[in-house]
């Protein structure tokens, strides 16, 4: 009875609107759970076996009745600040409504880069992995999409900045959606093997990439990323090169369907 339970409940997917959430919602579907859509503004859907729930994850607002019934969490909600406290706030109504997995994304060096975020990040698998609910935790490289974001804003200046010994294993949504998808839907497996893009590249030759798939011309300048930052990337402590699960699409599809008419 409680395993007939767990697959008829809902899957709560927190930024369930996202990127990343826009491609995981319908393998969810697909695989014949309903799915509620946690995001601050909530909404309405087409798909009658999606709902759409507004709820406050950094104030902690909405949560209780947000994972009323709910025994499968999917976290992807995530911004520039502040994802250890929301997910923090999250395991305390999770516990409160026994929820009985507990999925999060996290990223590539969450336990390795000097730098805010990735701090966050790593205090957020903490408190996952602390919360006492059966948990699984995926770290994923840098989507496409954000690598897109990065080179294009540098492509808008006169000369692009090539940052030397900064490199970047860019994986798709796509596949990052297709792993999520699996393991929201098996049990509660830990800390497993991060996901990457199938090449590595120096962030100067991602924007070449760029340039040269928007027929665009730029003259590029290396330069040294100072401190501590800057020699954490270049001992690669962002990439994880050996023990990755690797995903199909590579940057130069990713492009080329970006650029196709």
């Amino acid at each position: 009875m409680a395993a007939k339970t767990a697959k008829t409940a809902p899957v709560l997917v927190t930024g369930g609107t996202g990127t990343l959430g826009r491609h995981v919602v319908p393998l969810l579907r697909d695989a014949g759970r309903t799915v509620r859509v946690l995001s601050r503004r909530g909404g309405a859907s087409e798909d009658a076996g999606v709902e759409h729930v507004a709820a406050d994850l950094l104030k902690g607002e909405g949560l209780d009745a947000a994972l009323d019934g709910v025994t499968t969490v999917l976290h992807l909600a995530g911004g520039p600040k502040g994802d250890d406290e929301a997910t923090r706030n999250l395991v305390r109504a999770a516990q409160r409504a026994g929820v009985e997995h507990l999925v999060y994304i996290s990223v590539i060096g969450a336990d390795r880069l000097p730098l805010g975020y990735f701090r966050a990040k790593l205090g957020a698998e903490r408190a996952v992995a602390e919360s006492g609910i059966p948990w699984t935790t995926l770290r994923a490289a840098q989507f496409h999409d954000l690598t897109l974001t990065v080179v294009e804003k540098m492509a808008k200046l006169p000369v692009v900045p090539a940052p030397g010994g900064l490199r970047w294993q860019p994986v798709d949504a796509r596949d990052v959606a297709s792993r999520l998808a699996e393991l929201t839907l098996g049990r509660p497996a830990g800390l497993v093997p991060d996901l990457a893009g199938p090449k590595v590249y120096e962030l100067g030759d991602l924007s070449r990439g760029y340039l040269q798939a928007r027929g665009k011309h730029r003259l590029t300048l290396p330069v040294r990323v100072p401190g501590k930052v800057g020699r954490a990337y270049r001992a690669g402590e962002n990439l994880t090169l050996e023990g990755a699960s690797v995903g199909r699409r590579t940057w130069e599809d990713f492009l080329a369907e970006r650029s196709a008419p």
